[in-house]
């Protein structure tokens, strides 16, 4: 329902605020919503440039019982930034600012609008990177990539998002500040409220500063691609790199779906068959582990085998970061539906793939496979035409059965999407009914009133779809 966000006016802040309908528009979907049409237009849009002004508008929000939902680049595939309760959708794009690089430290200070490429290019010259940084850095705001807990083609060797973050500054839903974390790289003192904040999607706290660990940079990068008889063969390929112990920094998998739209939307040249690309890091010893590396796939129907130049690396990775890109521009007449993101145990790899596939192929979907293998993640989409009820309703029968054979391996719906809207079913088939029924404890002691992002990760409505109050449960 619509709220009454005029008290945005009256409230002493240095950021601004639009009820401009261009404005509530840019700020109702995410890239999933934008594609089906089921975005929600907020009531008011607020840009907070301190963390006072984020706190002064949270309390204000919290006395009133208007929603608010964080929004961050927009760039998320689940729906995490749509606004489904209407209210104040909080931009935290202008609070971007680096505030300190400590290199003796190994540490950077941010607030959460900084984007995840300005991070790489401001440390660089000090020899040091974030290594988690997902595919979409130059898209994505590290405000956003914390709070899905979010992770890249380097989390084989790096590790994801969460593994990185020190020490967080976090406003509650009335305006408390707290500072969950700290400096030091270990830590047991009390709960560990920083990783409670990770991953949960804007619905317990606004992240407004996080104090990131760095790596330096490896002296020797070297990577390539390798082309199998067939996706079981690379699957498998990848499933024995990482069972042997290969030191790989990046391993991606590519099905020959995926490579044809590369090739259609970059001209990227890529062969027709399964492949993966590959990456090591290291200060020495590189071309032995590579080595090491070549005699592992070698029994898995390699057909092509290249180390490529500086040059042509970033050709091969610009074709698999672009991949979301060439999927949406394929074909015209089909769209996108539920980019898929499930993870398993390394050693169901190659069953997740190939039960993936055979279901596209018996229900003549088109069906992309493609993701950072070398830690058990697949990403995929099925494309249908949005007119066609029946093949969306197929789409919605294999990304559910995918999701739900991930499970019964021992894996997890999303490895990097977040709950938001299209995972909620699944939540009480990952966690239990207990699980879910702390989480709801959780959400409840942080946001009593619900109004931090409600309606994620929790499918909290009555039939009438009014939002429920967790303190209730």
């Amino acid at each position: 329902m619509p709220y009454d966000c005029s008290f945005l006016d009256d409230l002493e802040i240095d950021g601004t605020v639009s009820f401009e309908p261009s404005a509530l528009d840019n700020h109702a979907t995410d890239w999933l919503t934008a594609e089906t049409g089921e975005g929600v237009t907020p009531d008011a849009v607020v840009w907070p440039e301190s963390t006072a002004d984020v706190s002064t508008i949270l309390s204000a929000a919290n006395d009133r019982g208007v929603p608010v939902t964080p929004y961050a680049a927009g760039t998320s595939l689940e729906g995490n930034p749509v606004p489904l309760f209407n209210g104040i959708s909080m931009d935290m794009t202008k609070m971007n600012a680096v505030l300190e690089v400590r290199p003796d430290d190994f540490q950077i200070d941010v607030e959460p609008g900084v984007m995840g490429n300005v991070i790489n290019e401001t440390v660089e010259e000090y020899g040091m990177f974030f290594p988690p940084m997902p595919s979409s850095a130059n898209l994505s705001t590290i405000g956003g990539m914390i709070v899905n807990d979010a992770s890249g083609k380097k989390t084989v060797k790096y590790g994801e998002v969460a593994d990185w973050v020190l020490d967080l500054e976090v406003v509650l839903a009335d305006g408390t500040v707290i500072e969950p974390g700290s400096r030091a790289v270990k830590t047991s003192s009390g709960y560990n409220l920083k990783n409670l904040i990770i991953g949960s999607e804007g619905t317990l706290g606004v992240v407004t500063r996080a104090t990131l660990e760095l790596e330096g940079l490896p002296e020797q990068i070297k990577g390539g691609r390798a082309v199998f008889e067939s996706m079981d063969d690379a699957a498998a390929a990848v499933f024995d790199t990482v069972r042997s112990g290969v030191d790989t920094a990046k391993i991606e998998l590519i099905d020959p779906l995926a490579a044809e739209m590369a090739n259609d939307y970059l001209d990227a040249g890529l062969p027709d068959g399964s492949m993966i690309f590959f990456e090591f890091h290291a200060n020495h010893g590189i071309d032995e582990e590579i080595e090491f590396f070549r005699s592992v796939i070698e029994s898995h129907g390699v057909v092509e085998f290249e180390i490529s130049s500086d040059d042509r690396m970033d050709e091969l990775w610009r074709a698999r970061d672009d991949l979301a890109f060439a999927v949406q521009q394929y074909d015209p007449d089909l769209s996108p539906r539920h980019p898929g993101d499930v993870t398993v145990p390394i050693s169901k790899y190659p069953e997740i793939i190939r039960f993936a596939k055979d279901l596209a192929d018996d229900r003549d979907i088109l069906f992309p496979c493609f993701g950072h293998a070398g830690d058990g993640n697949v990403h995929y989409t099925a494309l249908v035409d949005p007119d066609d009820e029946a093949m969306i309703r197929s789409a919605e029968e294999i990304y559910d059965a995918v999701v739900n054979r991930a499970l019964e391996y021992g894996g997890t719906a999303t490895g990097e999407h977040g709950i938001g809207m299209g995972k909620r079913r699944f939540l009480e088939a990952e966690h239990g009914k207990s699980g879910v029924e702390m989480m709801r404890k959780i959400k409840a002691a942080f946001d009593p009133k619900d109004v931090l992002n409600p309606g994620k990760i929790f499918p909290e409505t009555d039939e009438d779809g009014v939002r429920v109050r967790l303190a209730e449960h």
